[in-house]
Formats: C-alpha cells, sequence, structure tokens
C-alpha cells in the first residue's frame, strides 16, 4: 500500500485560472505537486514504463542482427522510492512491463559493508525491488563496498567511466538536500568517489545500523556531475519532514550546501511530491503572493496569522496598511474591510480554545470545537508507539479521562526494537533482586547471539517488547485509567520483523484496527497525523487508520465519530490549521511529564534518538509552550501551553 494520507485542504490558490507562469513564478525547476505519494507514485511509475516500452518498440524496429543497448535507469534507496518500487514490482507482476533489456544504475554505497549485510544499498534494492522482476544480472549495477581502500580510487573511477549514459535517473534527496552521499558542500563536477559521512548523516543512518557506533564513516556515492549527465532526471519527496529542502532546492539560490539546488542547472530535470512536502514552498506557503485564491474562513486565518507574524502585531491591531504592504489586497477586495476581518478572525480562533476536549455538557456548543452530546462519549486514543499518546497530547488525555469520558488508548506497535539492552538486563537483575526468578545469565547469552544487521533474536524482542507495556500501562494508570481494561496494545504485524526495516502494510494490520473499533464505537478518535517520524512508522500507523477507517465507512456509528489529528514529537500544526486547543496549566503539564517519565526505557539512553538528542518530556513541553507563546502574540489570553489539533472529519 502507498501512502495515501493527506491533510485537510481549505481554501488556497484557484490553480485552474491562474497561468502556469504565474504559479510557477518562484521556482527554479519543473514541480508537480500530487495530493499524497500514491498519486506521485503512480505518476512516476508512468514515466518509468512509458520510456522503457518506447525504447523496446525501437528495439524491435532495428535490425535484427543489431542489437539496442539496454534502457540505463538510474535509481536510489532509501525510504522516498519504495513506494515506487511496489508499484513497479506490481506492473511487472501484471504484465505490463518487462525490465529484461534494461539496466541499472545504483546511485550509492556504505563503506566497507557486504553486500549481504541487509543495511547495505546492494541488499536492500534487491530485496526490495529487484529480485522481483526480470532484469539480467550482468546488467545490475551497485557500488561495490567491499572493494580494498588501497583499490578504491581506481575502482571508482572505473564505476564512474563506465556510465557511459542514463536515461532517466530516479532520486530522492536528504533533509539537507544531500543526493546520493553528496553531502553539504559537495561541489558541482564531481564524479563517483569515496566520501566522508558527515557525524549528522551517520546518526540519521544510525537507526539502520542499531546504534551510531555501528554506523559506517564512509559511502561510495556517484557525484553531482555524474548525476547531471543523465538524460533525464526525476527527483521525489514525500512528507513534510523534506518540505524545507524541497524549498531550498526549487526556489532557492545554487549552493554547494545544499547538494541537489545545482540540478536546477540540469535541462531535463522535473521534482515530482506530494503536498506535504509542499507545504513551505510559497505558491503552497504563501499563496496569496502568487495569484488569485479561495477565501475560506480557514485560509483566511492563515493569510491573517501569517501577517501578524510578518509585522509582529497581534490579530486586533492589524491596521489596512499592514494589509496593502504584504499583498494581501486581494483579501480586502474579497472579504471586507480590515478592521472586520480582524475580528472576525480573532473570533475564529479563539473558539478554537476549549478546556473541553469531549465537549462540555449542557452548554450551547455552536460555537464550540467538539460537540455536548453525547455525554460522555467514548474515545479512542491512537499511539503509533507506546509513548506518543503522553508525548504529543498527554495533557488532553488527562482531561478526557478526569472529564468523564469512556478513554481507550491503542499502542499499534510494540516498539521493542527502541530499547536498550542495558535496560533488559536492568529489567531483569531487578527481578532476580526481588526473587521473582534469575534469568539474567540467560538474558546475557540471548543479547550475546546477535549478530550485526541482523534481525534481534525474539525471546530478547518479547522482552523489551513487554517492558514497553508495562511502562506504558504505568503512564495511564498515573492519570486513573485502568489498563487492564482500556489500554490496547495491537502488536501490528508490519512493525514486528525484529529489524529496524519494516514490512508492508497489509490486510492483517487493517484487520485488527478494525476489529477495536467495531468493539469500542468511538465517538472521538485521536491519531498521529504527521509525516515527520524520521522512521517512517508514523506514516504507516496513519495509514492503516484510514484504511480501517474506510472499511468502517458504512457501520452506524460512524455518524457521530470524528477524527482529529495530533502531531507527533517532532513538529507542530500551524496555527491557521488548528480547529481544537487545549489550554494545560502548570500542574497538568506537571501531570503529563510525570506520565512521560514512566517510559523510564525512553530517557537518556534511547537507542535512536534522531537529530533532536533532547528527551521527549523537553520537546514536548518546549513545543507546547511555545504554541502558547503564539495564541498570546496573536492577542489570546495567556496559557502555560496548549495542545492542538486538527480536524479530519
Amino acid at each position: 500500500m502507498n501512502n495515501k494520507y493527506q491533510l485537510p485542504k481549505d481554501g488556497g490558490l484557484i490553480k485552474d485560472y491562474a497561468p502556469k507562469d504565474i504559479i510557477h513564478r518562484y521556482e527554479r525547476m519543473a514541480t508537480r505537486v500530487f495530493e499524497n505519494e500514491y498519486h506521485g507514485v503512480q505518476y512516476v511509475a508512468d514515466t518509468i514504463c512509458r520510456m522503457v516500452r518506447t525504447h523496446s518498440e525501437k528495439a524491435s524496429a532495428r535490425d535484427i542482427y543489431e542489437e539496442l543497448p539496454p534502457f540505463v535507469l538510474g535509481l536510489t534507496t532509501g525510504h522516498t522510492p519504495l513506494g515506487l518500487y511496489r508499484e513497479l514490482v506490481k506492473r511487472h507482476q501484471a504484465g505490463e512491463i518487462s525490465f529484461h533489456n534494461v539496466a541499472v544504475y545504483s546511485l550509492d554505497e556504505f563503506y566497507p559493508i557486504r553486500r549481504t549485510e541487509q543495511q547495505s544499498r546492494n541488499f536492500r534494492i534487491h530485496d526490495e525491488f529487484l529480485k522481483y522482476i526480470d532484469i539480467r544480472p550482468e546488467n545490475v549495477h551497485i557500488p561495490d563496498g567491499t572493494i580494498s581502500e588501497k583499490d578504491v580510487s581506481e575502482y571508482c573511477a572505473a564505476f564512474d567511466k563506465s556510465i557511459r549514459k542514463i536515461d532517466l535517473m530516479i532520486i530522492g534527496f536528504g533533509e539537507e538536500g544531500q543526493i546520493g552521499f553528496n553531502e553539504p558542500g559537495s561541489y558541482a563536477k564531481s564524479h563517483t568517489r569515496l566520501v566522508e559521512l558527515s557525524h549528522n548523516s551517520r546518526k540519521v543512518q544510525s537507526s539502520l545500523f542499531y546504534g551510531l557506533e555501528n554506523t559506517p564513516k564512509m559511502a561510495i556515492t556517484m557525484g553531482i556531475g555524474t548525476i547531471m549527465r543523465a538524460d533525464r532526471i526525476v527527483l521525489m519527496a514525500w512528507g513534510e519532514d523534506k518540505a524545507r529542502a524541497v524549498q531550498q532546492i526549487v526556489e532557492g539560490d545554487i549552493t554547494d550546501r545544499v547538494p541537489a539546488s545545482h540540478l536546477q542547472e540540469h535541462p531535463n530535470i522535473e521534482l515530482v511530491i506530494d503536498e506535504n512536502a509542499a507545504e513551505k514552498l510559497t505558491r503552497e506557503l504563501t499563496p496569496w503572493l502568487v495569484g488569485p485564491c479561495d477565501w475560506t474562513p480557514k485560509f483566511v486565518r492563515k493569510a491573517v496569522v501569517w501577517l501578524c507574524g510578518i509585522v509582529n502585531k497581534p490579530i486586533l491591531k492589524l491596521t489596512y496598511k499592514d494589509y496593502i504592504e504584504n499583498s494581501l489586497g486581494q483579501l480586502l477586495e474579497k472579504c471586507g474591510s480590515y478592521d472586520q476581518i480582524n475580528i472576525r478572525v480573532f473570533n475564529d480562533l479563539q473558539h478554537t480554545i476549549t478546556g473541553w476536549p469531549g465537549g462540555k455538557p449542557n452548554v450551547d456548543d455552536s460555537t464550540r470545537p467538539a460537540p455536548s452530546l453525547p455525554y460522555p462519549k467514548r474515545v479512542i486514543i491512537f499511539s503509533p508507539h507506546p509513548d506518543d499518546d503522553v508525548i504529543s497530547m498527554g495533557g488532553t488525555f488527562i482531561r478526557l479521562v478526569d472529564q468523564g469520558h469512556d478513554v481507550h488508548v491503542a499502542y499499534q506497535t510494540s516498539g521493542n526494537v527502541a530499547v536498550h539492552d542495558d535496560v533488559v538486563l536492568q529489567n531483569v537483575d531487578t527481578a532476580k533482586e526481588l526473587g521473582l526468578g534469575d534469568t539474567f545469565s540467560e538474558v546475557c547469552n540471548v543479547i550475546a547471539t546477535k549478530k550485526r544487521g541482523k534481525p534481534e533474536p525474539r525471546k530478547l524482542l518479547d522482552i523489551k517488547g513487554a517492558i514497553r507495556r508495562a511502562e506504558a500501562r504505568a503512564a495511564v494508570r498515573s492519570f486513573g485509567l485502568d489498563p487492564d481494561t482500556n489500554a490496547h496494545f495491537l502488536n501490528l504485524p508490519f512493525y514486528e520483523t525484529g529489524g529496524i526495516k519494516k514490512g508492508a502494510l497489509t490486510s492483517k494490520d487493517i484487520d485488527i484496527i478494525v476489529k477495536l473499533l467495531r468493539e469500542v464505537r468511538p465517538h472521538q478518535i485521536y491519531a498521529a497525523g504527521d509525516l515527520a517520524d524520521p522512521h517512517g512508522t508514523h506514516r504507516t500507523c496513519m495509514e492503516a487508520i484510514l484504511e480501517a477507517l474506510d472499511v468502517t465507512k458504512d457501520d452506524d456509528w460512524r455518524t457521530e465519530c470524528h477524527l482529529w489529528l495530533y502531531r507527533g514529537a517532532w513538529m507542530e500544526w500551524n496555527l491557521g490549521m488548528v480547529d481544537m486547543a487545549v489550554p494545560l496549566s502548570p500542574d497538568e503539564m506537571l501531570k503529563k511529564r510525570h506520565a512521560i517519565y514512566r517510559h523510564l526505557s525512553q530517557k537518556d539512553i534511547v537507542p535512536f534518538p534522531g537529530s533532536d538528542t533532547r528527551e521527549f518530556w523537553q520537546r514536548a513541553e518546549e513545543r507546547t509552550q511555545n504554541t502558547a507563546k503564539l495564541y498570546d502574540k496573536l492577542g489570546m489570553a495567556e496559557y502555560q501551553a496548549i495542545e492542538v489539533f486538527v480536524k479530519m472529519f
């Protein structure tokens, strides 16, 4: 299943009436924006299939004795092309495309590494794509990570020389605009070579290698100059974690600090992205600077909140001059005088704030985010990992329980791979000291059997899963929820591979969620609606929920059910999108922090913290406090912290 998740859209650029040169006026690279990853993948797959078929037709038209060289396809690995590879395999199996006369050149490889190691680019591109298609082995060209150090320079030069022609290059890029392992600072005319990986790149890759200490310090990569030799390039990106890099690559100056920006100079390049990755492009972020807009109430709010940030004023102090000097004259023409717009937006934003996320009983709810009836409500909070619930919406969770709603929390994955071995030993040692059994030596022996790059032993994973379940139970118990009846550990199968690389979402995952939905029959559902999780689990978990909701769309309980999206630990909603804001007092903040503390295995020595090394409670508090400050700057009441949500339906 390719990711079909997209954020709710309200208003924006009227593209049907605006000339293309106006829509793309800020863009220095041809860019196609699709609703979601799924539609983007279909477009790229169509492009590949069409070009391969055209090449094959040329071959059949040639003299029988004149063999046509294979179509040369440059490919990348990583998370970005996974959906594309699945789609190409699906089309091949359906007989829509053959790769018999296609040659593949892979962009890069870690160094040193054996091709049999699961983290190697060689292993991954075979495991995710090549082994399912009819490509000839002699047509597969992947840098060799086992070449001796004394021979590697000569090897790289020969590899580069062998790439006489690339018909189509399909590549993704990193959050700093890296292409392949061309790190910031790479020069435009670089060729295939051995490079040293930056500390940040190694940190990003460390989750694949079970820790920074196991992560290679070097890699072989095609150079920017090599990539530029391709006849055509399709650059891809999905998700909001790539949005900043997209903006720099498409609208920024060409600079060695953003290696992919050099591709602006390619004569036949196209960037294919989803709406989440496009969110910082001018046509998405500030479309009123580009062309005519559909001024819905929420879109008006987005523009006014932006204007407040530009002129550093609260909403009710904005003037006619502020609007005119910042290209919002179109808004005044469509929606009336500036002072009336100020009042409407102020009231609109004010009405997002509520201390009753489940709805306040026996009150007029016409301007409240959640309806007052029915009361109490049945609520399911979906948590991708066993701590996302308290990290991301712990204060709201506490409110829902305190206000008498029937709250259930569903932990979608076990989170077992994110427990350090030392934590396992400490827990086992505690059980020994309490006289509950001595398995310390046995567990030490299990840990000793671990092999670098291989899935962890199932017995060890079971212990780690148990630790995370106990922590989650303790967290919800700390604010009055009964974990025996209201905490559900779904252990979705896609996650249970034993390694960092997860499986594809299947009907087994969907069925588990459907079963829970039909048992609880919720009035409210809360889910992690972000795509910035560096490990991709949040993306898959959100897709699983949406698929399950599609299955249950005709159930009678769905007529009263609403889906609220919270953010994970990496980003926060733009206030222009927010539908509900739940303020937290200092005491509630402390209670939330203590619930996060219950997840002891995720404190201090988290195996895969990502680029942000702060503890999760620190990230959560800074984020919610910053949101409260934004509301304050806009002229709202001053709160200690605020958790915000977007309503999907």
